[in-house]
């Protein structure tokens, strides 16, 4: 079967670079492949044209007639797996909970979840104003809807 093939495939291509990693497959019913992957240093052109030459090349066209597409993870994209959120460590993220949307640094990440850092403006306990109190939340991956890096200029 063609998903089984490519995904050995895909295995083969990590593992003559372990600092790449698959975020999305995709195989239509016309046999359109698409290829999603990351890295732990960024993916560069190099690393995508190995990456399809492994496929394309252990593939038969003969046998099944196929189009195949390999990128990277777009800055636009959201962050999925536990390696993204490892490699952007002390970047500045906006995450989204079912509750709330939170712009924060990101400064630990484990299995179970990611901790956010930020400074927020609030009404002081006494008297009138506002100052700004450094704010802490950990957040498991299971309340987390949406995470972006967020690109600053």
């Amino acid at each position: 079967m063609l998903q089984d093939k490519v995904e050995n495939l895909l295995k083969e291509a990590f593992q003559e670079n372990n600092s790449l990693f698959l975020i999305d497959l995709n195989i239509t019913n016309d046999n359109k492949i698409s290829v999603v992957i990351d890295g732990d240093s960024g993916v560069s052109v190099n690393d995508c044209i190995a990456v399809s030459r492994k496929i394309e090349h252990n593939l038969d066209r003969e046998e099944e007639d196929f189009s195949l597409e390999v990128s990277s993870a777009g800055v636009s994209e959201p962050l999925r797996l536990e390696r993204q959120y490892r490699k952007n460590l002390g970047r500045k993220l906006q995450v989204t909970t079912n509750n709330e949307k939170i712009e924060a640094t990101l400064t630990d990440v484990d299995q179970d979840g990611i901790k956010l850092n930020w400074k927020a403006r609030e009404p002081k306990p006494v008297g009138k104003g506002k100052h700004t109190v450094e704010k802490e939340t950990v957040l498991p991956y299971s309340e987390i809807t949406d995470a972006k890096v967020m690109i600053t200029f």
